[in-house]
C-alpha cells in the first residue's frame, strides 16, 4: 500500500511546487481577450517578494504580517490564504514528525481551495485559479503522505493532477511557468523507473522527458524570479542524489544558505554537501553553528538538523585523533536520532558503528559488541550498515 501511494506523494510534491509559481506576473491570452490577474499588481509583487523572502528566512512573524494585510485587502482571493498555508508548511518541513501545525495548515489550504474554486467555476480558463487549486491540493497530499493517511493522500493527489492539466504547456509566457513542466517531465519518468509497479498508473499521463525536465529546471533556476528558489530546491536534491553531481548541489546550497542564512533546512543541506565533496573542515565549522543555534533555541533549529550537524562534527574530531570529543558527538547524533525517531537513518547507524570501532580500538570488546549488535537489531539485513556490523564482528571476533 505504501509503494502504491508513493505516486501521490511524488505527484503532490510536484504539484505543490507548481502551485508556488503563482507568485509571478502572468498574462494569458484567451482569444483576443487579455486576462490580467491580481498578481500583476507591481506593488503587490513587491510586498509578496518581501514577505516570501522573510518566510524562506524563517522570519514567520514578519512574513505572516504581510500575508495578513493581503488577506484583509483581498478577502475573496486565494493568494493570501495560500501563502499563509505555505508559511505553516515551512514550519512543518524542518521536522515532519511535529504535528502541531497540521490543523492550521489544512484550514488555510481548504480556504485556498474554496476561494480558488469560486474563481475557476466562473472562468474555467482562469490559469491563476488552477495554480492555486493544484498547489493547495498538492500540499495537502504531501502532508497526508507524511502522516500515512494514504486514502486522503490519494484523493488530494488526484485533484492536484487534475488541475495541473489546466496549467501545463504555458512556458512561453514566463520562466516562472516552466517550473511545473520541468517537474512533470522529470518525475513522470523517474517514478516508473524507481517504482515499476506504478508504470500502469503513469500510462494515464502524458509521456515525460527526464533530461528535458532537468534542463528546464536549470533554466528556471537561472532566469525566473519568484520560482527560482523552488527550482534550486529541486535541483540541489536531484544533483545530490539522483544525478550524482555533488559539486553542483554544493553550489546551489551555498547560494541558498547565503541568501537565507536563518533557514535551517538550507543550512543543514549546505553542511551535508560540504561533507559530501570532502570539505570536512568547512562542514565542521558550519555544523558547529547549527548546534549552537539549536542550543540557543533558534526558530526551526531542532534535533533533525542536529542529527546531521553532530555527525559531521564527530567525523571531524575523529579524523583529528580527538576520539573523546568524537565519541561525545557520535552519542549526540544518536540522541538526536532517538528524539526524532530516526533510528534507521544512516547518521544514527554509522554513529553506532564508529563508536563500536573506537571501543574496539580501546580494547573494550564488550562495549563494541553492544554497539554492533544494536546496528544489527535496528538496520534491515540488506542495509550496508548491517553488513558492515556483521563483517566487523566476525573479523574482530567480538
Amino acid at each position: 500500500m505504501r509503494k502504491i501511494c508513493l505516486i501521490f506523494l511524488f505527484a503532490s510534491s510536484v504539484i505543490s511546487l507548481y502551485g508556488q509559481m503563482a507568485d509571478s506576473s502572468m498574462v494569458t491570452e484567451i482569444g483576443e481577450k487579455k486576462s490580467e490577474y491580481l498578481l500583476l499588481d507591481k506593488g503587490l509583487q513587491f510586498r509578496i517578494t518581501d514577505a516570501v523572502n522573510s518566510m524562506y528566512n524563517f522570519d514567520f512573524e514578519k512574513a505572516e504580517r504581510g500575508f495578513t494585510v493581503m488577506r484583509h485587502t483581498y478577502p475573496e482571493h486565494p493568494l493570501p490564504y495560500f501563502l499563509m498555508g505555505l508559511s505553516q508548511w515551512w514550519k512543518i518541513a524542518v521536522d515532519t514528525e511535529d504535528k502541531k501545525y497540521d490543523k492550521i495548515f489544512h484550514e488555510y489550504m481548504e480556504t485556498t481551495i474554496e476561494k480558488a474554486k469560486r474563481l475557476f467555476d466562473k472562468d474555467p480558463e482562469n490559469k491563476e485559479a488552477a495554480f492555486f487549486l493544484a498547489g493547495a491540493h498538492g500540499f495537502q497530499g504531501r502532508l497526508h503522505s507524511e502522516r500515512q493517511n494514504w486514502t486522503k493522500a490519494a484523493v488530494s493527489g488526484k485533484n492536484a493532477l487534475k488541475y495541473m492539466e489546466y496549467s501545463k504547456g504555458e512556458e512561453e509566457l514566463s520562466p516562472e511557468l516552466l517550473l511545473g513542466d520541468a517537474l512533470f517531465n522529470y518525475f513522470s519518468v523517474w517514478i516508473p523507473k524507481n517504482y515499476p509497479l506504478l508504470k500502469p498508473v503513469m500510462l494515464l499521463f502524458p509521456k515525460g522527458d527526464q533530461a528535458l525536465g532537468l534542463r528546464q529546471l536549470e533554466e528556471v533556476a537561472e532566469n525566473a524570479f519568484y520560482a527560482r528558489v523552488e527550482a534550486q530546491y529541486f535541483l540541489f536534491r536531484l544533483y545530490a542524489s539522483e544525478e550524482r553531481q555533488p559539486f553542483k548541489a554544493l553550489t546551489i546550497t551555498s547560494y541558498l544558505h547565503d541568501k537565507y542564512p536563518n533557514n535551517p533546512y538550507f543550512h543543514r543541506f549546505f553542511a551535508r554537501q560540504l561533507y559530501a565533496v570532502g570539505r570536512g573542515t568547512e562542514a565542521y565549522e558550519v555544523s558547529l553553528e547549527i548546534l549552537r543555534r539549536i542550543e540557543q533555541g533558534w526558530t526551526g533549529y531542532e534535533a533533525n538538523s542536529g542529527r546531521y550537524a553532530s555527525f559531521f562534527v564527530a567525523q571531524h574530531y575523529e579524523k583529528m585523533g580527538q576520539t573523546d570529543i568524537a565519541k561525545k558527538h557520535y552519542r549526540q547524533t544518536i540522541s538526536f536520532g532517538e528524539e526524532t525517531e530516526n533510528q534507521e537513518s544512516g547518521y544514527f547507524l554509522y554513529s553506532l558503528i564508529q563508536l563500536g570501532k573506537i571501543a574496539t580500538a580501546e580494547n573494550d570488546k564488550k562495549k563494541a559488541k553492544e554497539y554492533f549488535d544494536r546496528v544489527k537489531k535496528i538496520a534491515k539485513r540488506k542495509h550496508p550498515a548491517h553488513q558492515e556490523a556483521r563483517d566487523f564482528i566476525k573479523k574482530n571476533k567480538l
